[in-house]
């Protein structure tokens, strides 16, 4: 005996559309994960003075940019919100090397280890230097105090020539 349900296909269509409501309802409350909203941090201004961290990046032409960051801000995150052409591609997921920069190297020694996985994404990186990093594998903290970030002349994506993607 077949079951009624899944064998008339207008009521099993009626089924499934419910079911997918049902879950597309569910998924939006779960849409503040950390997940979903890596980045948000740094959009967010310092609470007290006593966060904050000065740094500062220098773009590709030479100019200076001084940032007001704060105590746990991602640098690659941070660049994006005052619109510093640190691409990011690979949304610091590791697997990429578009948001190299050089640290100074008053605060070179100031960061954390590399983990392997960074040094595999450096390795790719054009025009690396022994100060490289990767931008979104640094967190800022008051021993950062006054670091300058400056961005390579160039940045390997596999996107075409004058692409700029827009960060998500």
């Amino acid at each position: 005996m077949t079951n009624f349900l899944f064998s008339n296909p207008i009521r099993c269509k009626l089924k499934l559309v419910q079911k997918s409501q049902l879950i597309s309802q569910t998924f939006r409350y779960f849409s503040t994960t950390q997940i979903r909203k890596h980045g948000d941090y740094e959009w967010q201004d310092p609470k007290s003075e006593d966060e904050v961290v000065n740094i500062t990046y220098v773009l590709r032409d030479g100019t200076k940019q001084k940032i007001r960051g704060k105590i746990g801000d991602n640098i690659l995150y941070l660049a994006h919100r005052y619109k510093i052409p640190l691409e990011g591609a690979c949304e610091a997921s590791l697997a990429c090397s578009t948001c190299h920069v050089y640290v100074d190297p008053k605060n070179f020694d100031k960061l954390e280890t590399p983990k392997d996985e960074e040094e595999d994404m450096l390795d790719l990186a054009p025009f690396l230097k022994s100060n490289s990093r990767l931008g979104c594998q640094i967190i800022l903290n008051k021993e950062l105090e006054g670091m300058e970030l400056t961005l390579p002349q160039a940045t390997r994506n596999f996107y075409i020539d004058g692409h700029v993607p827009e960060p998500h």
